[in-house]
């Protein structure tokens, strides 16, 4: 009687070790999955914003061929901090710096920049 007990527990434990294992494999498999969907995810992302990216600015000049320069206000521009207009905002990453119809968009915290050079709210852009 004993005999078939000990038997019928070790074919219980061979079970459940056999489960772990299985669970354990499939564990891994998903996590795979994943990484490899991030990856995709993040290339398609990139290449459709930069495929974006060349449209617009592609449109954009084939637009200002035809328009000529009354074009220029109407579409948003980079403008660089400097010296002279907004020197606080030099390396900021929150930095926005888009000028919409002439009106430039320095950063969502101070809209119209910033008076001096030691603005409250800079951060070191991240590189």
């Amino acid at each position: 009687m004993e005999n078939w007990q000990k038997d019928f527990w070790e074919v219980v434990q061979t079970v459940a070790d056999e489960v772990e294992r299985f669970f354990l494999g499939m564990s891994e498999m998903v996590d795979t999955v994943f990484e490899i969907t991030e990856e995709i995810t993040e290339q398609l992302h990139n290449t459709i914003a930069t495929e974006f990216d060349q449209y617009v600015q592609d449109l954009y000049w084939e637009l200002e061929d035809v328009a000529g320069d009354d074009l220029d206000a109407a579409f948003p521009y980079p403008v660089e901090p400097s010296a002279t207009q907004n020197p606080a905002c030099i390396g900021c990453r929150h930095y926005h710096g888009q000028a919409y119809s002439g009106n430039l968009l320095v950063c969502a915290m101070h809209p119209y920049g910033w008076d001096d050079e030691n603005c409250p709210d800079w951060e070191a852009e991240d590189f």
